[in-house]
C-alpha cells in the first residue's frame, strides 16, 4: 500500500460543494430517490465515497481529506437550530422529549444485546459487542474511537479501533438510507400532514409543490449571519467554561444552547424587530451548512474498512437495521401519537440510532421539504442526541466493558 493521498482543506470544501450539487442533480433526475426522501448530500456523498473506494482497490492508494472546515459547518448548523427554538416549542415538546429519552435508552440497551450476541456468534469477546452496538451506532465514530482502547484492554482484542470505525461507517450509510423510506411509509399509510402547513421552514426551503419559493434579500441574510456568529461566539465562551468545570461536550452543544438563549431573549426585549427565527434566510443557511457537512463526511468514508470484516459485520448490521426499523415503526411512532410530527421524528430517530445527529436532521429535512414543516421535531431530537445520548451511552458501555 502506497502513502495516502491527502486532499488539502480548501479543496476538500470545494469538492464537498460539488458532491452536494451532484447529489441534487441526481435526485432531480432519479424519481425513486425523491420518492423515498433520500437527502441530496447523501446521494452525492455516497457516490463520491464509491469513487474513493475504486481508487483504493484499483490503485492501492487511500484518499484522505482534511476536515477542519467541515466541523465549522456543523457548528454553524447547530447554532441555527438554536435560533429556531422558541420557548413555547420547548414547553410543547416536553412529552415528546421524555418519550424520545426513554426510547433512546431502550435502543442503547437493545443495540448492545444484539451486538454482544453477534460478537459471540462470530468468535469475538462479548464485550466487543459494544463496538457492534451503541458505541459505534448511536455513539458514532467519535465514541467508537474513544472506547475501543478500553475494549482492547479488557479483552485483548486486536484491531478494536478498526472494528469500531468500520461499524460506525456502515451505520452512517444505513442511517442515511432508512430514515426517508420510514417516513414515507408512515405518512402515506396514515395520510398525514402538518398541523400548521403555513409555518415557516426550519431547515431548507420547501419543494415547489409544497409552497411557493420564499423571498430572501441581502439584509435578511446578513441579519441571520450576525446572530449565528453571536451564538457561536457565546458557544465558544460556554465551551471554555464547561471544560474548566471538568466536563466534556462537543462544541456544537454550547452553540446550540447559545442560539436558544439569544433567540428567546431577543423576542422578549425586541418584539418588533425584524425576525431571525423561522425565516427563509435561516432555513437556507441551515440547509447549506448541513448539506456541506454531510457531503464532506460521506465522501470521506473509507468503505474498504467494512469489507475487511466480511460476514460478521454483514449479519450483525442487518440485525441492527431490522431492529431499528421495526422499533421505530411499531413502538416509537405509536408512542409519539401516530401524527405527522411522529413520522418526521421516526425518520430522524432511524438516522441517529444507526448513524449520527446530522444524518438524522438531514433525513427530517428531506421529509419536511416534501411534505411540510415540523419545527418541534427539529428542536427535541437534537436536544436528546446532544445531551442525553453521550451520558447514557457511556454508562451502559462502561458497565458492559467492565463486566
Amino acid at each position: 500500500m502506497t502513502e495516502a493521498l491527502v486532499i488539502p482543506e480548501f479543496l476538500t470544501v470545494t469538492l464537498g460543494f460539488a458532491v452536494f450539487l451532484l447529489g441534487a442533480r441526481l435526485n432531480a433526475r432519479v424519481e425513486i430517490l425523491r420518492r423515498f426522501n433520500i437527502p441530496e448530500p447523501v446521494t452525492g456523498g455516497l457516490l463520491a465515497s464509491l469513487v474513493v473506494l475504486a481508487v483504493y482497490l484499483l490503485a492501492g492508494r487511500a484518499i484522505e481529506f482534511e476536515m477542519a472546515s467541515r466541523d465549522f459547518f456543523l457548528v454553524l448548523f447547530f447554532a441555527g437550530i438554536g435560533l429556531n427554538a422558541r420557548l413555547s416549542d420547548l414547553i410543547a415538546g416536553g412529552k415528546t422529549l421524555v418519550i424520545l429519552l426513554v426510547m433512546t435508552l431502550l435502543t442503547i440497551i437493545a443495540q448492545n444485546i444484539i451486538g454482544a450476541t453477534g460478537a459471540v456468534m462470530f468468535g469475538y469477546p462479548a464485550q466487543a459487542g459494544v463496538l457492534f452496538g451503541s458505541a459505534s451506532l448511536i455513539g458514532g465514530h467519535g465514541t467508537a474511537i474513544a472506547w475501543a482502547p478500553d475494549v482492547a484492554e479488557a479483552t485483548g482484542l486486536s484491531g478494536a479501533t478498526e472494528l469500531g470505525v468500520a461499524v460506525a461507517t456502515l451505520g452512517l450509510v444505513l442511517a442515511a438510507l432508512v430514515g426517508g423510506p420510514i417516513a414515507r411509509i408512515l405518512i402515506t399509510r396514515n395520510n398525514l400532514a402538518p398541523a400548521r402547513p403555513d409555518e415557516g421552514a426550519t431547515i431548507g426551503l420547501p419543494d415547489a409543490d409544497v409552497a411557493p419559493p420564499a423571498q430572501i434579500d441581502h439584509l435578511s441574510f446578513m441579519r441571520v449571519m450576525l446572530f449565528l456568529n453571536l451564538a457561536i461566539i457565546l458557544g465558544y465562551i460556554g465551551s471554555g467554561l464547561i471544560e474548566a468545570a471538568g466536563l466534556k461536550l462537543p462544541l456544537f452543544v454550547p452553540c446550540l444552547i447559545a442560539g436558544i438563549i439569544i433567540a428567546n431573549i431577543r423576542d422578549v426585549v425586541f418584539p418588533k424587530a425584524a425576525p431571525v427565527s423561522r425565516t427563509p434566510a435561516l432555513a437556507l443557511i441551515s440547509e447549506f451548512s448541513l448539506g456541506a457537512f454531510l457531503a464532506m463526511s460521506l465522501m470521506a468514508l473509507q468503505l474498504w474498512t467494512i469489507a475487511e470484516l466480511g460476514l460478521a459485520i454483514a449479519v450483525i448490521m442487518t440485525a441492527q437495521t431490522a431492529f431499528t426499523v421495526v422499533f421505530v415503526l411499531f413502538v416509537l411512532f405509536p408512542l409519539l401519537g401516530r401524527g405527522y410530527r411522529g413520522a418526521v421524528l421516526a425518520a430522524g430517530f432511524g438516522g441517529f440510532a444507526l448513524g449520527a445527529t446530522p444524518t438524522a436532521i438531514a433525513n427530517m429535512t428531506a421529509v419536511t421539504k416534501r411534505y411540510g414543516p415540523s419545527p418541534i421535531a427539529f428542536i427535541v431530537l437534537p436536544l436528546v442526541s446532544a445531551f442525553f445520548v453521550d451520558i447514557a451511552n457511556a454508562i451502559v458501555i462502561q458497565m458492559i466493558v467492565n463486566f
